[in-house]
């Protein structure tokens, strides 16, 4: 379970940092605001379950981040086109 866990707040947090990313770039202050939150929360998050990680949550840790940034480009992409 805390497999799941490791995997799924590294996957949102580098998701959110990615659309931050793209937010601020493409001057979006309100988005860019927001996704502050979920970026805090994520990393409070990740402060509780990673000191004491297995090799197996390890994994899951390293997995989640370059799943998370792909989806969050393609997700920016997708997003940004239907609004215009």
């Amino acid at each position: 379970m805390s497999e799941l866990a490791l995997f799924s707040s590294t996957f949102v947090l580098v998701f959110a940092l990615g659309l931050q990313s793209l937010n601020v770039n493409g001057g979006h202050y309100l988005a860019a605001f927001l996704t502050s939150f979920v970026i805090g929360g994520m990393n409070m998050v990740l402060y509780k379950l990673a000191p004491n990680a297995s090799a197996t949550e390890i994994m899951a840790y390293l997995v989640g981040g370059p799943l998370g940034i792909v989806t969050s480009m393609a997700a920016h992409r997708r997003f940004a086109k239907r609004k215009r």
